[in-house]
């Protein structure tokens, strides 16, 4: 078959979301046979992907979501803010993260090849499909999912995602103890603490903290000389300080500096009649720890001559 009708490359383009040119190529090959022609774009689609791997996927969404006592925070990275705008990319991350709260999956490896929630494919096959419209890499990069009395909030669109788990005596659903556990959520994405409060703190950490400021004071003429008692008591108060910075129930509240995080719980605690503890908490921050993509279209163009 030589030529197809406009008819059909834009019912091929509607039901894929690629280009004219990609679809009137790939019906020519498909012998006018739309099915084929749908499987050909995906087959040219996954190879497409596979040579975008090398390319970082640092913009995209974090997102936690609860689901009854069930929540889930998620990070998914695509290439560009534009791209992480997709209406369809959102739906995307918002059915992973239902698939991860519905399946409890070990791994994202086990996340992918399960069936994503509310469809008929799984969450790779989706990925690939959406691949196709989008054409951009796109990782699923990482999850957690918890239980429990959990109270979720996702920064601006998706920068930050935190969740934040409570231990208490009051109900679930009360309304006070789910704007405490909102408060505490806001201070992780605030803050970034690094830790819960002070046993969690590894003791290698602390052995680190301690050899810094060992030698700093060595370096610094007026402690240089000092006794090691009033070193040993300065290492003590510089401790406390770490503490109060690096473990979230020691730090300043955001919403009143009078307070730590720990006394504002008391509070909201003592006024209900009841018991609230912070258990645990999660943090992810967009495209954390990865290296931003700088474009260069000229060389891109090039290589795609060659």
């Amino acid at each position: 078959m030589g030529k197809v009708s406009v008819a059909e490359i834009k019912e091929l383009m509607t039901a894929t979301g690629v280009g004219m040119m990609d679809c009137k190529k790939a019906l020519v090959e498909a012998d006018g046979d739309m099915e084929k022609a749908v499987t050909l774009l995906r087959e040219k689609g996954l190879a497409t992907q596979a040579k975008k791997s090398g390319r970082v996927a640092a913009e995209g969404i974090c997102t936690a979501v609860v689901k009854g006592n069930v929540g889930c925070v998620l990070e998914v990275n695509i290439e560009t803010d534009f791209a992480a705008n997709n209406d369809e990319f959102k739906a995307f991350v918002a059915a992973v993260a239902d698939t991860v709260i519905e399946t409890n999956p070990a791994d994202v490896d086990a996340l992918k090849a399960t069936k994503i929630s509310g469809g008929d494919k799984t969450v790779e096959e989706t990925l690939q499909d959406l691949f196709i419209k989008i054409r951009e890499n796109m990782v699923i990069r990482r999850f957690k999912r918890m239980e429990g009395i959990l109270v979720p909030y996702v920064h601006g669109a998706g920068s930050i995602g935190v969740m934040v788990k409570l231990d208490s005596d009051i109900a679930a659903d009360n309304a006070e103890l789910l704007a405490a556990g909102k408060d505490c959520a806001l201070q992780v994405a605030a803050m970034n603490p690094a830790y819960l409060n002070r046993e969690a703190v590894p003791a290698d950490a602390l052995d680190k903290e301690r050899e810094i400021m060992l030698a700093q004071m060595a370096q610094d003429p007026k402690t240089a000389n000092k006794p090691e008692a009033v070193k040993e008591k300065m290492i003590e108060g510089k401790i406390k300080k770490f503490f109060k910075e690096n473990c979230l129930v020691d730090q300043e509240f955001v919403k009143d500096g009078d307070l730590t995080v720990a006394q504002y719980t008391a509070k909201v605690a003592k006024d209900l009649g009841g018991d609230i503890k912070i258990v645990k908490f999660t943090r992810f921050q967009k495209g954390e720890g990865l290296e931003k993509r700088a474009d260069d279209f000229a060389s891109e163009v090039a290589s795609m001559v060659k």
